[in-house]
């Protein structure tokens, strides 16, 4: 089987072995992208995935690097943007930027901070009760959003429609 994703005009494309490096106006992606019955070249204004037998297997892994590809396409041109806002009943919660890591205080009026790790090439911007989480790789975006909600994440016993108390991811998407 053989599947051909067409390389944007604004886009350029190195592929070594296993690795793509995708570059545009908002910055450079690289990624690897292996399997032992796969293989990835590029071919003029074209990525080529070839796989040695067509089971259903190899056949959804090639729909994933094609989806992660076109990802890298729009990320490197238009930056992916998730908000997230922050919510409390209870106790005042208020949060802060440390580095690479966003830190939580006095969440449901607890002593130790909570921490959440920011990945690299994620900028997160504070903006009252908003957080808005900004950068070119889709998939660190969603984790960072995902590390910081799951940080605020009740454990047990906890009745969510009265403790809602938390860090939410409100929107996510492209960045206009």
């Amino acid at each position: 089987m053989e599947t051909k994703i067409k390389i944007p005009d604004d886009v350029e494309v190195e592929v070594n072995e296993d690795f793509v490096e995708v570059k545009g106006q908002k910055g450079s992606i690289k990624k690897r992208f292996y399997h032992p019955k796969m293989n990835i070249k590029k071919s003029g204004k074209e990525i080529i995935i070839t796989t040695k037998k067509d089971i259903k297997k190899t056949i959804a892994i090639v729909g994933a690097w094609k989806s992660h590809l076109e990802n890298m396409f729009k990320g490197v041109n238009n930056e992916y943007e998730y908000r997230m806002k922050i919510s409390y009943v209870h106790f005042p919660m208020s949060v802060a930027i440390e580095g690479n890591d966003f830190i939580i205080k006095n969440y449901l009026g607890q002593k130790a901070n909570r921490h959440a790790k920011i990945l690299e090439g994620v900028d997160v911007k504070i903006d009252g009760e908003d957080i808005i989480i900004r950068g070119i790789d889709k998939e660190k975006v969603g984790q960072t959003a995902g590390n910081i909600e799951n940080a605020t994440r009740l454990k047990k016993r906890r009745d969510r429609r009265k403790f809602s108390d938390g860090i939410y991811i409100t929107s996510k998407g492209e960045e206009q």
